[in-house]
């Protein structure tokens, strides 16, 4: 009998409670191991039913049945506390599983290993919150404190109100930020970027306030600010890039029919910027900017456009993102008496302008280019007067309304010229993982001697490092002429300085090398310390 109950004994297994959940999970598809661990979970109360959503159920059950196991001890052992999207974390922690897979990086990390990555002091952060009355959001790629502040009222930020805080050491957190930006105004966000592979932060954060500021306060306070011994911050204000540049579209498409089109591959589209043609006011140059509601829906156009499956009417375009203008401060713009006018005519002169103009005030003198021109007032009081009567308006007769805004003084050249270099090497990637669309290589300096520096030819046959006007360095030849011509062509000036394609209210351009003029004729740049000084190089 002793041996009977000892055998029936052998044979059966502890029955383990389940929660009303469990049998929904089998129903749902998932493992029974993967389901009882689940539930598990929910017995904890860290995880209830209602915190799945399809999406995560979906991905548990396409998971080999011991890696959804080992991810869920995974999201078991992460802090929760400040986790608002919990099915959302769980697909993130699924995520980063997969990628350490690939990287051939073990599965499930032991404890001794979390344990090396420093965690924040829950208890700072909890008297930051008490204090504040803001709130923290945790994800596996970021952590947000804020946003908005409580009981706030009206609009959120607008641009300039945001910073970008780079150089941060990799094991800090909010509890050591937000003392320190919340000295220099009140805090909209804190955005701390976080490495889902390590659990430590990314070096970056971004700080937005309410006010622009309080956020140029935070850029003089705290830019090289030393943090911790040796280790500095780097603090700059942030522009959300909204914008692509597309090229190689059909010069006879107008703003509304680019608008159709690409609404039909891409959301959020708000925007079209095009550049007529100076010959021909009917036609675009060949290229335009499509501006987005949020990066984000840029950034997901952009992935979409630049796969190279897309045509646009039959056409390979090429897209990338819009170089942005750094925008000069309040001060600096109160002090500028030069104003650029675009849209221009061929019968427009700069007689006929200085006439039209100098009906305001001294004109001391215009300069034509194209079909974009500066005109430098003796008095600030004058080019203002001057702006506002005569923006929109058609001063030659010819049907043109011309647009008329300060000009923007020139921005700082090493920064442009880095800048244009990674744009370069930007387009030849895309170029070549195209199929070899680039009829000849095209080297990435000049030899020893060459470049703008000597008057040589420099980098690309008769261009130098200093001009990246219209025509491109594949355009065929110094005429224009050839396979690739006027498909990237951009006469406009942003900026001064700039040479490129871009309007003075803030569009982006594609062609900012070389200073007021096209690849070909005189170098034109604004120096000195007089405004309007021109200085004149002769290109070779």
């Amino acid at each position: 009998m002793a041996e009977g109950n000892g055998e029936l004994c052998g044979d059966l297994k502890p029955k383990v409670e389940r929660t009303e959940d469990f049998q929904k999970l089998i129903d749902c598809g998932l493992d029974e191991k993967v389901a009882a661990k689940l539930d598990d979970i929910y017995k904890t109360g860290k995880l209830t039913h209602a915190d799945l959503d399809e999406r995560a159920l979906d991905a548990l059950k396409e998971f080999p049945i011991e890696g959804a196991v080992n991810v869920l001890t995974q999201f078991l052992d992460a802090n929760l506390e400040h986790v608002s999207n919990k099915s959302a974390y769980l697909c993130g922690v699924m995520k980063t599983y997969r990628q350490k897979n690939r990287a051939g990086q073990a599965a499930a990390p032991p404890a001794t290993q979390t344990n090396t990555v420093k965690a924040p002091d829950e208890e700072k952060i909890k008297a930051i919150l008490d204090r504040t009355g803001y709130s923290l959001d945790v994800t596996t790629g970021q952590r947000k404190y804020g946003g908005p502040p409580p009981d706030w009222k009206g609009a959120a930020p607008g641009n300039g109100c945001e910073v970008f805080c780079g150089k941060i050491p990799k094991d800090m957190y909010e509890d050591e930020l937000i003392p320190l930006f919340e000295k220099c105004g009140t805090i909209w966000d804190l955005r701390l970027m976080m490495d889902p592979m390590s659990g430590q932060n990314r070096g970056y954060a971004f700080v937005t306030f309410t006010t622009k500021d309080a956020a140029q306060q935070a850029v003089r306070e705290l830019d090289n600010y030393e943090i911790k011994p040796g280790k500095s911050l780097k603090v700059n204000i942030s522009v959300p890039n909204l914008r692509l540049f597309v090229g190689n579209i059909p010069k006879s498409k107008g703003k509304d029919e680019i608008l159709e089109e690409f609404n039909k591959s891409t959301a959020g589209l708000t925007q079209v910027i095009i550049y007529s043609s100076p010959d021909d006011k009917k036609k675009n140059r060949g290229f335009c900017f499509l501006e987005y509601e949020s990066h984000k829906a840029a950034s997901l156009a952009k992935r979409r456009l630049g796969t190279g499956r897309i045509k646009v009417w039959g056409c390979d375009i090429i897209v990338d993102w819009a170089d942005p203008q750094e925008e000069p401060d309040e001060s600096t713009m109160s002090k500028v008496k030069v104003l650029y006018v675009r849209n221009l005519t061929q019968d427009c002169s700069e007689e006929k302008m200085k006439e039209s103009f100098e009906q305001f005030g001294k004109v001391e003198r215009v300069k034509k280019i194209k079909d974009y021109a500066f005109v430098h007032f003796e008095e600030r009081d004058s080019a203002v007067k001057a702006m506002e009567e005569l923006n929109g308006k058609d001063i030659v007769g010819g049907g043109s309304a011309i647009e008329v805004s300060l000009a923007k003084p020139p921005s700082d050249k090493k920064k442009k010229e880095e800048m244009l270099r990674n744009r370069e090497r930007r387009m030849m990637q895309m170029m070549q993982i195209r199929g070899g669309m680039m009829p000849t290589p095209i080297p990435m300096r000049g030899p020893g001697g060459s470049g703008p520096r000597n008057s040589g030819a420099g980098m690309r046959g008769p261009m130098g490092r200093g001009d990246y006007g219209w025509p491109w360095p594949w355009a065929g030849n110094s005429s224009g002429s050839g396979p690739w011509s006027g498909r990237w062509s951009g006469h406009g000036s942003g900026s001064w300085g700039s040479g490129g394609a871009g309007p003075q209210g803030g569009a982006p351009t594609r062609s900012l090398r070389g200073s007021w003029g096209s690849a070909v004729g005189a170098h034109r740049t604004w120096a000195g310390p007089r405004q309007g000084k021109f200085v004149r190089q002769a290109q070779v």
